[in-house]
């Protein structure tokens, strides 16, 4: 199984930045993908950007294009996203997940980490 770590949320105000990290261990050789997803109180969770795990493939939900970074420490098994000018409408929990190889979906979830941004 996989374990992932997140760190890095918190409170900042608007036009801030954050960088959130999650470090995953266990089964890691086998990850295709990592990803960034978020959920604000009482919607539902949203794809925030994702990487592909041997080429650095990204994609990224429009809203946050130009502002947010997925990267990767392959090394290390951490994905990284950092966050910049940040806006109220970003404020949600946010949760790494590992897509394992062979599958179509995300096998593995962090606990999540809250972002909170103040106008």
């Amino acid at each position: 199984q996989v374990q992932l770590a997140e760190s890095g949320g918190g409170l900042v105000q608007a036009g801030g930045s954050l960088r959130l990290s999650c470090a995953a261990s266990g089964r890691t050789y086998s990850t295709y993908a990592m990803g960034w997803f978020r959920q604000a109180p009482g919607k539902e969770r949203e794809f925030v950007a994702s990487i592909r795990w041997s080429d650095g493939t990204t994609y990224y939900r429009d809203s946050v294009k130009g502002r947010f970074t997925i990267s990767r420490d392959n090394a290390n098994n951490t994905v990284y996203l950092q966050m910049n000018s940040l806006k109220p409408e970003d404020t949600a929990v946010y949760y790494c997940a590992v897509d394992d190889v062979g599958t179509r979906e995300y096998d593995y979830w962090g606990q999540g980490t809250q972002v909170t941004v103040s106008s």
